[in-house]
C-alpha cells in the first residue's frame, strides 16, 4: 500500500470512528473527536511523542485566541438577551414592516443582530421575537405559515454571518491559518453574505413555508432583568465590535503621512481587544446604574459560561484533529494534488469543509480543519487566501443533521418534527453552502 494510500484511508478511519463515538454512541464531540486523532496518528505510524505533541499543540493553537472570542462574544449576547437589548433592535426593525415584507425585515434584522454574536446565542435571542412577531402578522395566513416565513429568514442570516463574517470564531480561525487580510475577509465575506441570505432566506422560505408546518409550541424568550434600553443604546452595543475590527483597515486607505499617526488602530481592531472594549461599553449602555450590581454580574457570565464550555471544548479537540492530519502529512498531500491541477484550491476547500462538517456535525470544527489543511494548499496553488477562507466557511454550513447539536436546538425553537426539521433547516442550510459557494467562485474570478 502507498504512504498516499494508507494516509487517506487512516484519515476515512479515524473520522469515521468519530462519527461513530458521536451518533452512536452519544460521545460529546470533544471526546469523541480527540479518539479520532489519536487513531489518524496511530495508523499513519506516527510515534507516540510527536502524536502527543501534534493534539497538544493543535488544540493549544486553536484556543489561545478563539477561546476568548468565542467567551466574549457570549458575554455580549447574554448581555443583550438579559437587557432586553437585542428584543429592543428586533421589535424596532419588525414594526416598520407590513407582512409582506417582513420575512425581508426579519433576514436584515438577523443581518444586524448577527454581526457580533455566536450562531446559537443570536438563534436564542432572535427566534423568540420573530415567532412573537408573526403571530402578530399574520396578513391573512395561518399563524404556523407566518412563523416559517420568519423564522427561516432569520436562520438564513445569521447562519450565513457564522459562516463567512469575522469575527464570527470560524472565520477568523480560518484568517489566521491562512494568513488572510481580515478587513478584505469582512467586505468579501459580506459580498457573498448578502446576496446569499436573500436567495436562502425569504426566497427560498416561501417555498419551504407550503410545505412544513410547526407542529409543538416555540421555545419563549428568558425574562429580562432590566427594562429594555433605548434602540440606540442597542445599535452601539450590537455594531461597535465590527466598526472597531474594520477600523484597522483604515491606515492602509489613507495617505502615509496620516497613516503614521493610526497606529493605534493596530490595537483597536484586534477581535479580542474589541470585544473587550464592546463588553465594557455594553455594561453601562444595556444596565446603566444596575451594571455593578451583583446578581446583574453574576447573571451575565452565567448566561454566558453554561454554553462555552461545550463550544470550546468541541474547538479545542477539533484543532487537536486538524493538528495530526497536518503533522501525518494530508496538507502535504493535498497540496501536491492541488498543484498537479487535480482539483482548484477553492472547490478544494470546499469539499474538505464539507465532509468534515458532515463527519463532525460543526461548522466551527470543520473550518478549523480545513484551515489547518489548506495553506500548503494556497501557497502551492497562489489562490487567494480571503476567498479560499470563504469557500471553506460555505462547506462548513453544509447540510445540517442529526450529529449537529444545532439541528436539534433550531428543531425546538421552529416547533418542527425531525422530517420536517431536514425539510426546512437542513434543506436552508445546505442552499447557504452551496449558493455561497458559487458566489465565491464568481469573486475569486472577477475581483
Amino acid at each position: 500500500m502507498s504512504e498516499d494510500m494508507r494516509l487517506i484511508l487512516s484519515a476515512v478511519l479515524g473520522i469515521a470512528a468519530a462519527i461513530t463515538l458521536i451518533v452512536k454512541a452519544r460521545f460529546h464531540p470533544f471526546l469523541a473527536l480527540l479518539c479520532g486523532a489519536f487513531l489518524i496518528g496511530l495508523l499513519t505510524g506516527l510515534a507516540p511523542g510527536d502524536l502527543a505533541h501534534a493534539v497538544e499543540k493543535g488544540a493549544g493553537d486553536v484556543l489561545g485566541g478563539t477561546g476568548l472570542v468565542v467567551a466574549l462574544g457570549l458575554s455580549l449576547g447574554a448581555m443583550l438577551q438579559l437587557s432586553n437589548g437585542a428584543e429592543a433592535v428586533a421589535q424596532a426593525g419588525l414594526r416598520l414592516s407590513g407582512p409582506r415584507a417582513a420575512p425581508w425585515m426579519s433576514m436584515a434584522v438577523a443581518l444586524l443582530l448577527g454581526l457580533p454574536l455566536f450562531f446559537e446565542t443570536g438563534l436564542v435571542l432572535l427566534l423568540p421575537i420573530v415567532a412573537a412577531a408573526a403571530d402578530g402578522l399574520r396578513g391573512g395566513k395561518d399563524a404556523s405559515d407566518m412563523r416559517m416565513r420568519l423564522m427561516l429568514p432569520a436562520l438564513a442570516g445569521l447562519s450565513t454571518l457564522h459562516a463567512l463574517v469575522p469575527p464570527h470564531p470560524g472565520p477568523l480561525l480560518a484568517v489566521t491559518a491562512l494568513h488572510a487580510n481580515l478587513g478584505l475577509t469582512m467586505f468579501y465575506g459580506l459580498l457573498v453574505g448578502l446576496p446569499t441570505a436573500i436567495v436562502a432566506g425569504p426566497l427560498l422560505a416561501s417555498i419551504i413555508a407550503r410545505h412544513v408546518r410547526p407542529t409543538a409550541p416555540v421555545i419563549g424568550k428568558a425574562e429580562p432583568l432590566v427594562q429594555a434600553p433605548g434602540l440606540s443604546a442597542s445599535l452601539i452595543a450590537v455594531l461597535l465590535p465590527v466598526v472597531l475590527i474594520a477600523l484597522g483597515q483604515v491606515k492602509a486607505l489613507v495617505p502615509p503621512a496620516m497613516a503614521t499617526h493610526l497606529g493605534w488602530t493596530g490595537l483597536v481592531s484586534n477581535p479580542v481587544f474589541a470585544l473587550v472594549l464592546a463588553n465594557l461599553a455594553a455594561m453601562p449602555l444595556l444596565f446603566g446604574r444596575r451594571m455593578c450590581e451583583a446578581p446583574v454580574q453574576g447573571a451575565i457570565w452565567t448566561e454566558a459560561m453554561k454554553p462555552a464550555g461545550a463550544i470550546i471544548l468541541a474547538i479545542g479537540a477539533g484543532g487537536a484533529l486538524k493538528q495530526v492530519l497536518v503533522t501525518a502529512g494530508l496538507a502535504d498531500f493535498l497540496a501536491h494534488l492541488a498543484s498537479q491541477g487535480g482539483i482548484p484550491a477553492i472547490p478544494m476547500a470546499w469539499m474538505t469543509a464539507v465532509c468534515i462538517r458532515l463527519a463532525t456535525g460543526s461548522a466551527t470544527v470543520a473550518t478549523i480543519t480545513a484551515a489547518g489543511i489548506m495553506p500548503a494548499v494556497v501557497t502551492a496553488t497562489g489562490a487567494s487566501p480571503e476567498w479560499t477562507v470563504l469557500a471553506i466557511g460555505a462547506g462548513s454550513i453544509f447540510f445540517s443533521h442529526v450529529n449537529d447539536p444545532g439541528f436539534w436546538l433550531v428543531r425546538s425553537y421552529l416547533g418542527t418534527s425531525t422530517p420536517d426539521t431536514f425539510r426546512s433547516w437542513s434543506a436552508m442550510e445546505t442552499v447557504v453552502s452551496v449558493v455561497a459557494l458559487a458566489f465565491v467562485l464568481a469573486g475569486s474570478y472577477l475581483l
